[in-house]
């Protein structure tokens, strides 16, 4: 009934549809009139990219009170009408897509503002801004698809724009290598993704999301033996673009790119596109299991058991190696690794109810909270003359208030203190882990005890004592341009949360919820004390521990108290390394045998080779045509010997 009210509002005038179509394409029109209209042109090209994104925001808004709880596919453009492929170019509205236009257009539109004064002196300041323009149109165009096609599509976007900004400063080698480490990286997992979209294609005959799901709901195991692998393959897309392991190197090689595309990426964008897909196609890991014969030894284990666990291994992974790094991008680059892993293990949990709203909640109060660290961070740096080593700061808490107190809001919200909306969202994964999975529950209070030491330990260091070098020694506040944006994040990383998004998510997934009577402050403590209380103690325990180690430090003492495991965890357990000893040398050895092949099987036996047996048999032919009738008659009379002894055999 909702849905067809909502058809019905759509199509009066075409009004609701236009504004989602305008939504999607302004950033693109911003973008691309930057690029050919106005590039020379620094304060005009930053407004009008700004006024772009901030009006999609606005209109965002407008699309959410419009259709509220229901759903609506906005006008289907067939774009490749083929036998057995019905792809087409539509959108769809509903309560997620919705929530999430909210969060990708309004932490851009406070990213682009701040970076008019954190990119000021930049001398491509023009290109920066319409960069971002096409990568906020990219993710749009992610969490609008109605099929996987078009999907997939914007899911490449967003790697060429992840490219564009992470390579941003080309100039430097390291952002260059950089760039093209995030963007190779990611077509390991968009192989595995197409792959899968061709296995669920294959299985289920259609590409749309609402069609598909609808099959898998009449006959959950429509997908048969392939389940299990069209699951796997499906989730290698969001493990490049969310990092997950082992396609998690690139994302902390990414903050090469300027500040504000880190927050931008972290928060809003690339990496929140993984865990999105995820849940948009989420009907696909409630199905029944099923394997290949081959794979039969995995019994009933389905994709989403192992999405967990994998999302479990990359939350403690990057959790760990957190504590041991001095760079304060690279810090948070590894936060955004452990809970994007937080995620995963959520929608893995999720598919025993049918519910991942744990993970999508997780994701849209992580954006506010994380975007403003990053930004926090950019202001630090920026204030500290391009310093980002942690242990040549200190004693900014005076010299930067306003920074300070942001940060200290977005480090209580990351580590899941009450009342700061990091603890709501946290405590769902917790509670759904401690309902499906006491193991992985134990990785997630582990997770919360390393979350808030690492982030206590950079706001201690950062922050408190005494300035540590002449930079931060000489460190101001920033300007205006940067400091409200950080003033505005705060706002719903303290309260966004207060509002009844679980709630309103879950029934997203589960219609039926009628929810929990309204008790958000409280809530946690009690729908579920156990998660609730050991969330809180976990991340009590971290910061005690980080205060006990860090308070007026003036070096780390966990090097010398861990030794060789303080090294290992400063150089990433030396992932980059094994990969390229082991495997860019077999990647190269393939790369030489499939040359080897291709130039001397395929191109010279088969190709070369048959053209020139075939050459060389007209060559011979030509010999015999001498115009002469006595050799014409010799060569017949030899046929008709020939003919006759074969006849009398």
């Amino acid at each position: 009934m909702e849905h067809a009210v909502a058809q019905h509002a759509a199509g009066s005038g075409s009004t609701l549809q236009d504004l989602a179509w305008m939504v999607l394409l302004i950033p693109l029109v911003m973008a691309a009139g930057t690029t050919l209209l106005i590039r020379k042109d620094r304060t005009l090209s930053a407004l009008f990219n700004i006024s772009g994104v901030v009006l999609s925001f606005l209109l965002s808004v407008v699309l959410l009170f419009a259709f509220g709880g229901s759903s609506a596919d906005c006008t289907p453009f067939r774009w490749l009408p083929v036998e057995g492929l019905d792809v087409r170019i539509g959108l769809h509205l509903d309560g997620l897509s919705l929530l999430m236009l909210l969060v990708v257009t309004g932490v851009a539109s406070l990213v682009m503002i701040y970076s008019t004064g954190y990119m000021h002196e930049d001398a491509s300041y023009p290109r920066f801004f319409s960069s971002l323009s096409l990568f906020v149109f990219s993710m749009l165009g992610i969490v609008l698809a109605d099929n996987f096609v078009m999907m997939f599509l914007f899911w490449e976007l967003v790697g060429v724009s992840s490219y564009l900004l992470i390579g941003f400063w080309y100039g430097r080698p390291a952002a260059a290598d950089a760039s093209k480490k995030a963007f190779l990286t990611n077509r390991i997992g968009d192989f595995g993704f197409m792959l899968g979209i061709l296995v669920v294609w294959s299985a289920l005959g259609t590409v749309d999301f609402a069609a598909a799901k609808a099959k898998l709901v009449e006959n959950p195991a429509a997908l048969g033996t392939m389940a299990g692998i069209a699951g796997l393959l499906v989730f290698m897309g969001a493990m490049g673009k969310s990092a997950q392991f082992p396609l998690h190197v690139w994302l902390p090689d990414a903050m090469e790119g300027p500040t504000p595309v880190s927050a931008l990426i972290h928060a809003a964008t690339m990496v929140a596109a993984g865990v999105y897909m995820l849940c948009r196609v989420f009907f696909i890991y409630t199905a029944a299991p099923g394997w290949p014969a081959a794979l039969g030894f995995l019994g009933g284990l389905s994709a989403a058991t192992i999405l967990s666990f994998i999302g479990a291994f990359t939350a403690l992974l990057a959790a760990v190696i957190a504590v041991q790094q001095n760079d304060i991008k690279r810090i948070l680059a590894y936060s955004t690794l452990s809970q994007l892993g937080l995620m995963v293990m959520a929608v893995g949990l999720g598919a025993k109810h049918g519910d991942p709203s744990a993970s999508m909640y997780h994701l849209v109060t992580h954006a506010f909270f994380k975007a403003m660290l990053f930004l926090g961070a950019g202001s630090v740096i920026h204030a500290c003359h391009h310093e980002q080593d942690i242990w040549k700061m200190g004693g900014l808490r005076a010299k930067m208030p306003v920074t300070f107190w942001t940060f200290l809001i977005g480090t209580a919200a990351l580590a899941g203190l009450p009342p700061f909306s990091g603890f709501y969202s946290k405590d769902e994964i917790l509670a759904t882990a401690l309902e499906s999975n006491p193991v992985l529950f134990g990785v997630g209070v582990l997770v919360t005890v390393l979350t808030t030491f690492y982030m206590s330990r950079l706001l201690l260091v950062t922050f408190f004592g005494g300035a540590r070098s002449g930079s931060a020694d000489h460190a101001h506040e920033s300007p205006g341009s940067m400091k409200w944006p950080l003033v505005t994040l705060a706002i719903p990383s303290v309260a966004v949360a207060w509002l009844p998004i679980g709630e309103y998510l879950t029934r997203q997934f589960r219609p039926e919820f009628h929810g929990h009577g309204g008790d958000i402050l409280f809530g946690p403590f009690n729908h579920n004390p156990i998660a609730a209380f050991f969330g809180f103690g976990a991340a009590l325990f971290g910061f005690s521990l980080a205060f006990s180690l860090y308070w007026k430090a003036e070096k780390d003492p966990l090097p010398a108290r861990l030794g060789l495991l303080s090294r290992a965890m400063r150089n990433r357990f030396y992932f980059d390394e094994i990969y390229e000893s082991v495997f860019i040398p077999l990647h190269n050895l393939a790369s030489h045998v499939a040359d080897w092949v291709d130039r001397w099987l395929v191109a010279g036996l088969f190709v070369r080779g048959l053209t020139g047996a075939v050459d060389l048999t007209g060559r011979a032919l030509r010999l015999a045509q001498t115009g002469s009738i006595q050799t014409y008659a010799f060569l017949f009379t030899v046929g008709v010997v020939l003919v006759v002894l074969l006849a009398r055999k």
